[in-house]
């Protein structure tokens, strides 16, 4: 679980933003211990995504609501195709809510959560036809604040990270009746990849670019934070549907055992 913990912090969080929201929406120190009780199902908390100074690193898109759920996976493959491929970003993670699929962007370093929310704004608005753009109704919230996976969720539903190639087979329930193994969790975690400021910047000129705002004042670069150790860089994560054979030795390549996504009656 600490390996968990780690990987978790070292993409989406920072330590002026390690807070959580009690019952009573007051704003609690996100210790360790309260995560690896919420990561074992013990006590699920809301995490804010935006510090009190207005900074995020992480920029969660979700896709669910509306439509069926064909429709929300199409939409995050499309969406996360371009990150990779149009705007040449590192790979992003897959995530199961319990409700609808979701989409983490890590930033090396925070930025000003106005800034974050244009570049979600012109990510959708660029890459999803607005008559499919199924994204138009979701509230700033879904972005600002979140549940990390994996975590145990009030309709008894776990969500968790999942390999971008076994999305298909969650279109009709986006969530796990089991909690996932936190080895398979970590797999999926621990090659990935932050986007660093130059990253981001040029990301956000060429969706600025697309959307006429090329006479705007660039996007300022935010200082570099010191490389954190990480696994060897992995592959772009691949969207088509896969075999089961596929999934199974891309597992156990990482030392996973896949497992069941159901109980057996």
């Amino acid at each position: 679980m600490h390996k968990l913990i780690s990987e978790l912090t070292r993409l989406y969080l920072f330590d002026e933003q390690q807070q959580y929201v009690d019952g009573e929406g007051g704003a609690q120190p996100l210790s360790p211990g309260v995560l690896a009780r919420h990561l074992s199902g013990e006590h699920t908390v809301a995490v804010p995504l935006v510090s009190e100074g207005g900074l995020t690193r992480a920029l969660v898109l979700e896709f669910g609501g509306k439509g069926g759920g064909e429709a929300h996976w199409s939409a995050l493959c499309t969406i996360a195709n371009a990150v990779q491929h149009e705007l040449d970003l590192p790979a992003p993670a897959v995530s199961i809510s319990g409700t609808a699929f979701q989409l983490w962007l890590s930033l090396a370093t925070p930025v000003p959560a106005a800034q974050a929310r244009q570049f979600v704004q012109l990510l959708r608005a660029t890459f999803l036809p607005a008559s499919t753009d199924i994204l138009a109704a979701a509230p700033p919230a879904d972005v600002e604040q979140v549940a990390l996976p994996p975590c145990l969720q009030p309709s008894g539903k776990w969500a968790a990270f999942i390999h971008p190639s076994m999305g298909a087979a969650f279109v009709d329930e986006p969530g796990l009746d089991m909690p996932p193994p936190p080895a398979a969790q970590l797999g999926f975690l621990e090659g990935l990849r932050s986007i660093n400021p130059a990253q981001f910047a040029q990301a956000l000129a060429k969706l600025q670019g697309h959307a006429g705002l090329a006479d705007a004042a660039p996007a300022p670069v935010p200082m570099a934070a010191p490389p954190a150790a990480s696994s060897a860089t992995a592959p772009g994560l691949l969207l088509q549907d896969a075999t089961l054979e596929d999934i199974v030795r891309w597992l156990h390549a990482r030392n996973i055992e896949p497992t069941f996504r159901h109980r057996l009656p």
